[in-house]
């Protein structure tokens, strides 16, 4: 009897998470999609990251594993407690580093990515940064709605209770230009942006779960009176994709390419520039004050300086220009 009582108990907490879990990830969509608020981004993460936790903390409940902060007296469980005196859970992090974690390795790389965004955030303010990380929001919602139907059924998915929010405006090419730069981004944010993702590999990187990118085109129903859909989604490599006209545009919401000083160097020597060097690399950018933050043309992660590739495009036009001087 004792055991049926505790794993009658076992199984209503992890139910009791699972709920709270979800009521927490409907919430942060919710907020996300709520045209009104300017404060988004970090609200949905911090509310997903209670969903992904109390997720987490739902399924090692059910497997028996232990997610409680402790030490070792002897024999004994010492349990580690809050000032208050409760004890203390497992924080995201912890969850996702433990061998039996039921996140697969480009989901967790999603979310570690956003656990070091929230430090960034919280002790900074940020300016508006919804468009340039949407595509990593919408891999983490989708990632978290796979997982809570297979590891609770069905029933607990978040989908068929959200819709995509509708826009008062259509996106020019204007629009896309300034979103592709990031301009608006603090450089902080930027900064830990671009650190992450160059510890990640092309794989990794490009991997949907990480950061979910999609077509927009714009479509009309076949026939008179039939549905249509504001936004189709287009699986890679299928027919359909490759046969995307090209005047439609592709957003990828995500940091430029970006090479160190020796790698444009080289880049432009590739080009047939052989003549070009280091320092004529060095003395152009100082002539154009290239690094000028406003300019938008690489980016200093730590002591280091890269350059995106619209500077190589500028060098490879002066050179065009000088090509006596440097083939």
């Amino acid at each position: 009897m004792a055991l049926k009582k505790r794993i009658r108990t076992i199984g209503s907490v992890a139910s009791e998470l699972t709920k709270k879990s979800r009521e927490a990830a409907l919430a942060s969509v919710q907020i996300f999609n709520n045209p009104a608020l300017i404060f988004k981004s970090e609200i949905f993460i911090v509310l997903m990251m209670i969903s992904w936790t109390y997720l987490l903390h739902a399924y090692y409940r059910k497997k028996g594993v232990e997610y409680r902060h402790f030490r070792m007296e002897g024999a004994r469980k010492r349990f580690d407690k809050t000032a208050k005196g409760a004890i203390k859970y497992w924080e995201l992090e912890k969850c996702l580093n433990h061998p039996e974690s039921p996140v697969d390795v480009s989901a967790a790389n999603n979310l570690r990515f956003l656990i070091g965004l929230r430090h960034e955030i919280e002790h900074q303010m940020t300016t508006r940064i919804d468009q340039f990380l949407s595509a990593r929001f919408q891999a983490c919602c989708l990632n978290y709605n796979e997982l809570i139907k297979s590891l609770f059924g069905q029933d607990f998915g978040i989908d068929k209770h959200l819709s995509f929010s509708l826009q008062f405006s259509s996106l020019n090419k204007e629009q896309v230009d300034k979103l592709s730069q990031a301009d608006g981004l603090p450089e902080n944010i930027r900064a830990y942006i671009t650190a992450f993702d160059l510890n990640l590999t092309e794989e990794e990187f490009n991997d949907p779960k990480f950061s979910y990118r999609v077509f927009f085109v714009p479509k009309t129903a076949n026939h008179k009176g039939q549905a249509d859909q504001v936004i189709e989604f287009i699986r890679p490599g299928s027919e359909m994709a490759e046969g995307v006209n090209t005047k439609y545009i592709q957003i990828k919401e995500t940091e430029r390419p970006k090479h160190l000083p020796s790698k444009i160097v080289n880049l432009v020597q590739e080009g047939g520039y052989n003549r070009f060097t280091m320092r004529d690399h060095t003395l152009l950018w100082q002539n154009w004050d290239a690094k000028h933050p406003a300019k938008g043309l690489g980016v200093k992660i730590g002591t280091t300086w890269y350059w995106y590739e619209t500077w190589l495009e500028k060098v490879m036009k002066e050179c065009e220009s000088q090509d006596r001087r440097f083939r």
